[in-house]
């Protein structure tokens, strides 16, 4: 009997799952936002691709970080301001404040080791921001299941 082709997947399974990803992290910059800021030892880790699209902040800044960037929320952060779909917050670097605007879809990483919490993201980039010396993507088996795996999420 002959093997069915594999299904294309117009529900976009993978994209779903990324966003309800980027849920959690939103969620969590909200609390962190409220009087009070982070509870306990709580500090999160925030990295992100500095190239992609909506992120702004300072040419010099951002400039130094002319792929990833990784922020930290911890004792000194200000007008932490988690939207639907970015964030923005004022960090000092070299002793200067400095205004950071961050769309979630550019994250590639969220860390709190408080609790060694990690979420891991494939930033949503337009492929024209993708760096020249990228290496190349390996070939996919069409036959191969689509299955994303929690298991790297999961606390131990």
């Amino acid at each position: 009997m002959a093997k069915d082709p594999p299904v294309e997947d117009l529900m976009q399974y993978d994209a779903m799952a990324q966003e309800a990803l980027r849920g959690v992290v939103k969620s969590a910059l909200r609390k962190a936002a409220l009087p009070g800021g982070l509870p306990g030892a709580h500090h999160l880790y925030i990295t992100f691709k500095t190239r992609a699209p909506g992120v702004t902040g300072p040419v010099d800044l951002l400039s130094k970080y002319p792929d990833e960037m990784t922020i930290v929320l911890q004792h000194q952060f200000w007008d932490l301001a988690p939207g639907e779909t970015f964030f923005s917050v004022t960090l000092k670097f070299g002793g200067q404040p400095k205004t950071l605007s961050v769309p979630y879809a550019a994250l590639t990483r969220f860390y709190d080791p408080s609790v060694q919490f990690l979420l891991q993201f494939e930033a949503t980039l337009p492929a024209e921001t993708e760096s020249p010396e990228a290496a190349p993507e390996e070939p996919v088996d069409p036959n191969a299941p689509n299955v994303v795996s929690l298991d790297r999420f999961r606390k131990k």
